[in-house]
């Protein structure tokens, strides 16, 4: 029999799959909960206000006046960034490798008005054929990720992009490395997918290979057990 010579997954496509199955399997009922008014454990509310807190940061960075400007939310989960920039008059595409969660998103976004209008997508955020952009927001979608991983996949994110990427990374800080080694940023029996804590000036350093990019504003969001990091990228 001849032997098979298919090329090994990369690690972003390994890390892609098992994201995957965690938000549509285990996960699903709790991340629900968590970007909805359901109740949740305090370890839960202190998340949710530090994405929401998130949310409105990348949202200010981006201009009040959307009305025909294409973004890609990649990696939109339930959709809420997605909605608010289509609220502001953006053709955004929202693109999620968790088919529940964009299920999810679309029907919550059939209540919302706005001069913009969504597309929603199942697969993957670096599929060319999505097109291209003017914005792309990234919004704990390679918190997943090493450095090295994250300024690649934001390079290809980078071919398809004509003004600004805004992204987040797990900042490197004592209390998310103790949880990172521990393993216990939710209980057992939905814990995500390791987090994988960054030094930023490290990143930095690497975008710095983004020859026709420059980081231009910067944000950390600390609530409880979440903390992460925005880096605004815009072309030279």
């Amino acid at each position: 029999m001849m032997a098979s010579h298919a090329p090994r997954p990369d690690a972003y496509s390994l890390q892609r799959d098992r994201l995957a199955a965690y938000f549509d399997g285990t996960a699903r009922k709790a991340w629900i909960d968590l970007t909805s008014d359901a109740k949740v454990s305090g370890i839960r509310a202190t998340v949710r206000a530090g994405r929401d807190r998130m949310r409105a940061q990348i949202e200010n960075w981006l201009p009040e006046d959307l009305r025909r400007v294409r973004v890609l939310d990649a990696g939109c989960g339930t959709g809420a960034m997605s909605i608010d920039l289509a609220c502001r008059g953006a053709e955004v595409t929202g693109v999620d490798i968790a088919g529940g969660l964009v299920e999810i998103a679309a029907r919550r976004a059939q209540s919302f008005i706005g001069h913009g209008r969504i597309d929603w997508r199942v697969g993957d955020m670096l599929d060319p054929a999505l097109g291209r952009f003017e914005h792309v927001v990234a919004m704990d979608s390679l918190i997943h990720y090493p450095a090295q991983d994250i300024v690649r996949t934001l390079s290809r994110l980078a071919a398809r992009c004509d003004r600004s990427i805004i992204f987040t990374f797990a900042p490197s800080t004592p209390l998310l490395g103790a949880m990172h080694k521990a393993g216990k940023l939710f209980p057992r029996s939905d814990r995500s997918p390791a987090i994988v804590p960054v030094r930023e000036s490290e990143l930095r350093e690497l975008l710095c290979t983004l020859s026709e990019w420059r980081v231009a504003r910067g944000g950390r969001i600390a609530s409880g057990f979440y903390t992460s990091h925005a880096l605004e990228l815009v072309r030279r």
